[in-house]
């Protein structure tokens, strides 16, 4: 059974102010009786802040990124061990915007995702094309070996705490639109290249689509067959909009 999963990731925005106010506007606002897993991940300087807030809310806290090493000296960095110290056990880890400006690679990535694990995390790991890969059609080769090198060393048991978020980055800020039976596409090849790996698995990942979904566009969106929910950017920093997105799921 594939969860159905909202997570707003709020990037580099939103200081401990701003934060609260946020977190408060969503819970006053969130719709009863949905059945679906809702997340949000701030800046890691408000992790404990969002916690201590959503503590008795149906709300999960999630990190936007952490560091594959256990401890050290890796200065400004942060392990898995400190986000579980303080209630966070659900990481992103691969967006795009980690692998273009901070040259995150599939091996690296890859270390990421053991060392989550190894500490019982949940992990949504994106994947995703830009737009040279898209107009040379190879979008779909891309995104296999996405997979391939960063997850599918992993045991078939590894995968129950294991998400995908699929992300167009050629869909993200540039004007172009992904169309739902786009995201579908990619959605079901996802899925099928799991299944290629793994038995009994693929039918059970949930895949959240990742590619500036709105009010106005998630109910197209969430309604193909393949897509299990949404990691949602800009539309998660406004109360309203987040908010509609999880009442159309």
């Amino acid at each position: 059974m594939r969860n159905k999963i909202i997570a707003g990731n709020w990037k580099m925005h939103k200081n401990a102010q701003e934060t609260t106010s946020l977190l408060n506007e969503i819970v006053n606002a969130m719709p009863n009786g949905k059945e679906v897993e809702v997340m949000v991940a701030p800046a890691f300087t408000n992790l404990m802040l969002a916690s201590q807030i959503l503590e008795d809310v149906n709300i999960t806290v999630a990190a936007q990124n952490m560091h594959q090493a256990e401890g050290g000296a890796f200065t400004g960095e942060i392990s898995a061990d400190m986000l579980t110290s303080i209630g966070v056990d659900t990481v992103i880890l691969g967006h795009s915007e980690r692998r273009q400006y901070f040259k995150e690679t599939p091996a690296l990535l890859a270390s990421k995702v053991d060392t989550a694990l190894r500490h019982n995390m949940k992990v949504i790991f994106c994947v995703g094309e830009e737009l040279k890969d898209r107009k040379s059609k190879q979008f779909q080769n891309v995104v296999y070996y996405q997979l391939k090198d960063s997850l599918f060393h992993l045991p078939k048991e590894a995968w129950q705490n294991i998400v995908i978020a699929y992300e167009p980055v050629w869909a993200i800020g540039t004007g172009e639109t992904a169309t739902p039976e786009q995201a579908q596409e990619m959605h079901q090849f996802i899925r099928e290249q799991i299944a290629h790996q793994y038995t009994g698995v693929a039918e059970n990942v949930s895949i959240l689509y990742g590619g500036s979904v709105k009010p106005d566009n998630a109910k197209s969106i969430f309604s193909q067959p393949d897509v299990d929910g949404g990691l949602i950017g800009g539309a998660a920093l406004n109360a309203n909009d987040f908010v509609a997105i999880i009442d159309v799921i």
